[in-house]
């Protein structure tokens, strides 16, 4: 199944315009597969059976992997079918039948406006390092951004004097406006520190990691385990749980879903809705313990 594998990751790159996280998550769980049915001597994909599937994912679920781990899984296999079926690989789809868990729907980790607070004031030094920490950090929060939408910024896609970034996500780009706080931290950095760190004085990279290299993913997350744990927040805080505080204080202080939709890059205003619903169930709490006859 290599080969089949293989010329559908290019096909998602050329034709469907996926992003680089999307296209090797897809390649991790089809050599999943692939190692599963090797180990039951199937080699090739005319070869692999609809019970050999449903043996995977029955495998899947015997070693306790979590319902949403399954799910995509599940959906990897579809695709995969689904486009091997379109280019005449194999002659039906077999996958048809798979039935992917149900998944409960958990509510985001929301942090508090005092842990945020905390959490930005822990770089508050003046090295190099510190003054770029802040800056990512104060960023992230003002934006709402994610973190590969962060570490991928160039310099041009920050515009200091009108306060917004560009943000672009392969097929479209949306504006999103920062504050006075993030403002002042991306100044600081801008003036000289991010220059004093970059190894290629030439690059356009907005954020550099310590080496003078573009920040990485894992750069970043280890940078947000540190200062969480500086600031003696208890919460397994990631970089997506400032992105969901972003949406939840925004709505909480009276902003529009619409737009809230719109600075986050959802597609549908129904992803947006989770934080509506945090709301009011925050209302909900608040009125029972104070109302008097609540």
């Amino acid at each position: 199944m290599e080969k089949e594998i293989s010329a559908f990751i290019t096909y998602l790159h050329n034709v469907k315009n996926t992003s680089t996280n999307t296209e090797l998550s897809y390649k991790r769980d089809l050599q999943k597969v692939q190692h599963f049915l090797a180990s039951r001597g199937i080699e090739e994909a005319r070869d692999v059976t609809a019970q050999d599937l449903s043996d995977y994912v029955q495998y899947l679920e015997n070693n306790k992997f979590a319902a949403a781990t399954v799910s995509r899984n599940i959906a990897s296999l579809k695709a995969f079918y689904h486009y091997m079926v379109q280019e005449g690989m194999v002659a039906e789809d077999i996958s048809g039948k798979l039935k992917a868990p149900k998944i409960e729907k958990k509510a985001p980790e929301i942090m508090t406006p005092d842990e945020v607070v905390r959490l930005l004031e822990q770089p508050s030094g003046d090295s190099p390092k510190e003054i770029r920490d802040k800056a990512m950090l104060e960023l992230l929060y003002a934006t709402g951004i994610r973190v590969t939408e962060l570490i991928t910024l160039k310099v041009a896609d920050v515009n200091m004097p009108m306060n917004f970034i560009l943000c672009r996500d392969r097929n479209k780009e949306r504006i999103i406006p920062f504050g006075a706080a993030a403002k002042s931290a991306m100044t600081r950095y801008l003036n000289g520190t991010r220059e004093e760190m970059l190894e290629n004085k030439s690059s356009d990279v907005l954020f550099a990691n310590c080496s003078g290299q573009p920040m990485s993913r894992q750069g970043f997350w280890k940078l947000i385990k540190y200062y969480a744990k500086k600031a003696d927040i208890q919460a397994d805080i990631t970089p997506h749980t400032l992105r969901h505080s972003f949406a939840a204080h925004l709505v909480e202080n009276g902003a529009d879903l619409r737009s809230v939709q719109e600075m986050l890059g959802h597609s549908d205003i129904s992803t947006t809705q989770i934080y509506a619903n945090l709301n009011h169930n925050h209302i909900r709490e608040v009125y029972a313990k104070a109302h008097p006859r609540g």
